[in-house]
Protein backbone atom coordinates (compact mmCIF):
# COMPACT_ATOMS: atom_id res chain seq x y z
CA UNK A 1 0.00 0.00 0.00
CA UNK A 2 1.21 3.68 -1.10
CA UNK A 3 0.79 5.67 2.02
CA UNK A 4 1.87 8.94 -0.14
CA UNK A 5 -1.50 9.37 -1.90
CA UNK A 6 -0.74 11.94 -4.35
CA UNK A 7 -4.45 14.15 -3.85
CA UNK A 8 -5.25 13.36 -0.09
CA UNK A 9 -2.60 13.56 2.73
CA UNK A 10 -5.25 13.11 5.93
CA UNK A 11 -7.94 11.05 6.17
CA UNK A 12 -10.47 11.44 8.54
CA UNK A 13 -12.12 8.86 10.53
CA UNK A 14 -15.69 9.65 11.66
CA UNK A 15 -17.51 6.53 13.65
CA UNK A 16 -21.57 6.96 12.92
CA UNK A 17 -23.96 4.95 15.15
CA UNK A 18 -27.26 6.44 14.61
CA UNK A 19 -26.90 10.23 14.15
CA UNK A 20 -28.71 10.88 11.16
CA UNK A 21 -29.74 14.00 13.07
CA UNK A 22 -26.10 14.96 12.62
CA UNK A 23 -25.14 14.28 9.33
CA UNK A 24 -25.90 17.11 7.14
CA UNK A 25 -24.57 19.39 9.62
CA UNK A 26 -21.18 17.15 9.23
CA UNK A 27 -21.02 18.01 5.44
CA UNK A 28 -21.69 21.59 5.99
CA UNK A 29 -19.36 21.76 8.52
CA UNK A 30 -16.49 19.65 6.41
CA UNK A 31 -17.41 21.26 3.35
CA UNK A 32 -16.70 25.06 4.65
CA UNK A 33 -13.11 23.07 6.43
CA UNK A 34 -12.29 21.25 3.16
CA UNK A 35 -12.58 25.20 1.48
CA UNK A 36 -10.56 26.90 4.00
CA UNK A 37 -8.04 24.50 4.85
CA UNK A 38 -4.24 24.43 3.56
CA UNK A 39 -4.43 20.73 4.06
CA UNK A 40 -6.03 17.92 1.66
CA UNK A 41 -8.05 15.73 2.91
CA UNK A 42 -10.67 13.60 3.09
CA UNK A 43 -13.81 12.10 5.52
CA UNK A 44 -13.94 8.07 5.96
CA UNK A 45 -17.64 7.37 7.70
CA UNK A 46 -17.33 4.48 8.85
CA UNK A 47 -21.12 3.57 9.83
CA UNK A 48 -21.11 1.58 12.87
CA UNK A 49 -24.21 -0.77 12.43
CA UNK A 50 -26.68 1.96 12.58
CA UNK A 51 -30.13 1.38 12.58
CA UNK A 52 -31.93 4.75 11.20
CA UNK A 53 -31.52 6.72 7.87
CA UNK A 54 -27.69 7.34 8.69
CA UNK A 55 -26.35 5.13 5.70
CA UNK A 56 -28.55 6.68 3.51
CA UNK A 57 -27.47 9.86 4.27
CA UNK A 58 -24.38 8.70 4.19
CA UNK A 59 -24.02 7.27 0.71
CA UNK A 60 -25.90 10.84 -0.50
CA UNK A 61 -23.14 12.68 1.28
CA UNK A 62 -20.41 10.51 -0.23
CA UNK A 63 -21.61 10.78 -3.87
CA UNK A 64 -21.49 14.48 -3.81
CA UNK A 65 -17.77 14.71 -3.60
CA UNK A 66 -14.38 12.60 -4.26
CA UNK A 67 -13.85 13.85 -0.58
CA UNK A 68 -15.80 11.40 1.16
CA UNK A 69 -15.99 7.96 1.10
CA UNK A 70 -17.64 5.39 3.72
CA UNK A 71 -17.37 1.79 4.98
CA UNK A 72 -20.31 -0.18 6.55
CA UNK A 73 -20.30 -2.53 8.98
CA UNK A 74 -22.39 -5.62 9.65
CA UNK A 75 -23.34 -5.02 13.09
CA UNK A 76 -22.89 -2.58 15.78
CA UNK A 77 -19.61 -3.10 16.82
CA UNK A 78 -18.50 -0.09 19.52
CA UNK A 79 -16.66 3.06 19.17
CA UNK A 80 -12.89 1.01 19.44
CA UNK A 81 -13.50 -1.04 16.39
CA UNK A 82 -15.21 1.67 14.02
CA UNK A 83 -12.15 3.44 14.91
CA UNK A 84 -9.91 0.47 14.09
CA UNK A 85 -11.64 -0.36 10.85
CA UNK A 86 -11.27 3.37 9.45
CA UNK A 87 -7.66 3.14 10.44
CA UNK A 88 -7.06 -0.52 8.44
CA UNK A 89 -8.88 1.59 5.80
CA UNK A 90 -6.90 4.60 5.34
CA UNK A 91 -4.17 5.21 2.51
CA UNK A 92 -2.75 8.36 3.24
CA UNK A 93 -0.07 9.56 5.53
CA UNK A 94 -1.98 10.77 8.49
CA UNK A 95 -5.09 9.39 10.06
CA UNK A 96 -7.37 11.66 11.87
CA UNK A 97 -10.58 11.13 14.01
CA UNK A 98 -13.53 13.05 14.98
CA UNK A 99 -16.75 12.23 16.26
CA UNK A 100 -19.89 12.59 13.91
CA UNK A 101 -21.43 14.52 16.72
CA UNK A 102 -19.57 17.77 16.37
CA UNK A 103 -18.63 18.49 19.94
CA UNK A 104 -15.21 19.60 18.71
CA UNK A 105 -14.22 21.54 15.22
CA UNK A 106 -13.23 20.00 11.97
CA UNK A 107 -11.24 23.09 11.71
CA UNK A 108 -9.23 23.23 14.82
CA UNK A 109 -7.83 19.48 12.78
CA UNK A 110 -5.45 22.69 11.41
CA UNK A 111 -3.64 23.38 14.40
CA UNK A 112 -2.66 19.41 14.81
CA UNK A 113 -1.83 19.13 10.92
CA UNK A 114 1.46 21.69 11.99
CA UNK A 115 3.32 19.32 14.38
CA UNK A 116 2.00 16.00 12.15
CA UNK A 117 5.34 15.32 10.61
CA UNK A 118 7.39 15.70 14.26
CA UNK A 119 5.00 13.70 16.61
CA UNK A 120 3.36 10.08 16.07
CA UNK A 121 0.19 11.52 17.59
CA UNK A 122 -0.77 14.71 17.86
CA UNK A 123 -3.93 14.71 20.27
CA UNK A 124 -6.07 17.66 21.23
CA UNK A 125 -7.59 18.09 24.58
CA UNK A 126 -10.55 19.77 25.60
CA UNK A 127 -10.09 23.13 27.39
CA UNK A 128 -13.52 24.31 27.92
CA UNK A 129 -15.64 21.47 28.18
CA UNK A 130 -19.11 21.97 27.59
CA UNK A 131 -20.04 18.79 29.21
CA UNK A 132 -22.58 18.18 32.30
CA UNK A 133 -20.97 18.25 35.69
CA UNK A 134 -21.51 13.94 35.82
CA UNK A 135 -19.70 13.65 32.60
CA UNK A 136 -17.15 16.13 33.27
CA UNK A 137 -16.40 13.92 36.94
CA UNK A 138 -16.78 10.87 35.99
CA UNK A 139 -14.08 11.50 32.65
CA UNK A 140 -11.78 13.14 35.10
CA UNK A 141 -11.54 10.44 37.54
CA UNK A 142 -11.12 8.20 34.45
CA UNK A 143 -8.55 9.98 33.21
CA UNK A 144 -6.65 10.25 36.46
CA UNK A 145 -6.92 6.57 37.06
CA UNK A 146 -5.44 5.57 33.19
CA UNK A 147 -2.95 7.87 34.10
CA UNK A 148 -1.84 6.23 37.03
CA UNK A 149 -1.80 2.87 35.04
CA UNK A 150 -0.77 3.88 32.05
CA UNK A 151 1.90 6.59 32.77
CA UNK A 152 0.85 8.19 29.28
CA UNK A 153 0.47 11.71 30.30
CA UNK A 154 -2.47 12.56 28.12
CA UNK A 155 -4.48 15.39 29.56
CA UNK A 156 -7.74 14.31 28.59
CA UNK A 157 -7.23 10.81 25.90
CA UNK A 158 -11.43 10.82 25.68
CA UNK A 159 -10.96 13.86 23.54
CA UNK A 160 -12.56 13.30 19.71
CA UNK A 161 -9.99 14.82 17.63
CA UNK A 162 -6.76 13.30 16.92
CA UNK A 163 -4.13 12.71 14.41
CA UNK A 164 -1.74 10.42 14.06
CA UNK A 165 0.73 9.27 11.36
CA UNK A 166 -0.62 6.36 9.94
CA UNK A 167 2.23 3.86 9.75
CA UNK A 168 1.55 3.98 13.86
CA UNK A 169 -1.81 4.09 13.74
CA UNK A 170 -1.50 0.58 12.18
CA UNK A 171 0.30 -0.92 14.31
CA UNK A 172 -1.88 -0.07 17.18
CA UNK A 173 -3.18 -3.60 18.70
CA UNK A 174 -7.19 -4.18 18.66
CA UNK A 175 -9.29 -4.55 21.85
CA UNK A 176 -12.62 -3.27 23.01
CA UNK A 177 -12.02 0.01 24.84
CA UNK A 178 -8.77 0.77 22.40
CA UNK A 179 -10.14 4.13 21.34
CA UNK A 180 -9.56 5.26 25.41
CA UNK A 181 -5.83 4.47 25.27
CA UNK A 182 -4.20 5.31 21.77
CA UNK A 183 -1.53 7.92 23.54
CA UNK A 184 -0.78 4.52 25.26
CA UNK A 185 -0.84 2.19 22.73
CA UNK A 186 1.69 5.15 20.60
CA UNK A 187 3.89 4.77 23.39
CA UNK A 188 4.15 1.19 23.03
CA UNK A 189 5.85 1.97 19.89
CA UNK A 190 8.34 4.38 21.00
CA UNK A 191 5.99 7.07 19.32
CA UNK A 192 6.49 11.07 20.74
CA UNK A 193 3.23 12.38 21.90
CA UNK A 194 2.02 16.19 21.19
CA UNK A 195 -1.34 18.10 22.48
CA UNK A 196 -2.68 20.84 21.32
CA UNK A 197 -6.04 22.77 23.02
CA UNK A 198 -8.85 23.19 21.18
CA UNK A 199 -12.32 24.29 21.41
CA UNK A 200 -15.85 22.13 22.47
CA UNK A 201 -18.88 22.77 21.83
CA UNK A 202 -22.32 21.22 23.31
CA UNK A 203 -24.12 18.26 21.70
CA UNK A 204 -27.12 20.18 19.17
CA UNK A 205 -28.88 17.42 17.91
CA UNK A 206 -29.09 13.45 18.81
CA UNK A 207 -28.28 11.50 21.78
CA UNK A 208 -25.05 10.90 23.82
CA UNK A 209 -24.45 7.12 23.30
CA UNK A 210 -22.22 6.68 26.11
CA UNK A 211 -23.47 7.10 29.98
CA UNK A 212 -21.91 6.98 33.13
CA UNK A 213 -21.36 2.92 33.15
CA UNK A 214 -19.21 3.01 29.98
CA UNK A 215 -17.40 6.15 30.87
CA UNK A 216 -16.37 4.70 34.68
CA UNK A 217 -16.35 0.84 34.74
CA UNK A 218 -15.56 0.49 30.89
CA UNK A 219 -12.07 2.29 31.36
CA UNK A 220 -10.98 0.92 34.67
CA UNK A 221 -11.66 -2.93 33.54
CA UNK A 222 -9.61 -1.86 30.17
CA UNK A 223 -6.85 -0.31 32.55
CA UNK A 224 -5.86 -3.91 33.65
CA UNK A 225 -5.92 -5.12 30.24
CA UNK A 226 -3.91 -2.87 29.12
CA UNK A 227 -1.24 -3.13 31.98
CA UNK A 228 -1.76 -7.29 31.08
CA UNK A 229 -0.51 -6.16 27.08
CA UNK A 230 1.83 -3.88 27.87
CA UNK A 231 4.10 -6.57 29.62
CA UNK A 232 3.70 -8.54 26.51
CA UNK A 233 4.13 -6.30 23.78
CA UNK A 234 6.74 -6.93 20.78
CA UNK A 235 7.86 -4.00 19.17
CA UNK A 236 10.27 -4.47 16.00
CA UNK A 237 12.18 -2.51 13.87
CA UNK A 238 13.43 -3.69 10.38
CA UNK A 239 17.20 -2.50 10.46
CA UNK A 240 17.52 -4.41 7.01
CA UNK A 241 15.59 -5.56 3.41
CA UNK A 242 16.05 -7.57 0.43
Amino acid sequence: MNLSHPKFELTIVVPVYNEEDNLARVKEEFNSYFSASPYRSKVLFVNDGSSDYSQMMIEKICKSSDRYQYIELNQNMGLSAALKAGIDHAETEFVGYIDSDLQTSPFDFDFLMEYRHDYALVTGYRRDRKDSFVKNMSSTVANNFRRFMTKDKAIDTGCPLKIMQTKYAKKIPFFTGMHRFIPALIMLQNGEMKQVPVRHFPRIAGEAKYHLFNRMIGPFKDCFAYRWMKKRYINYEISNQG
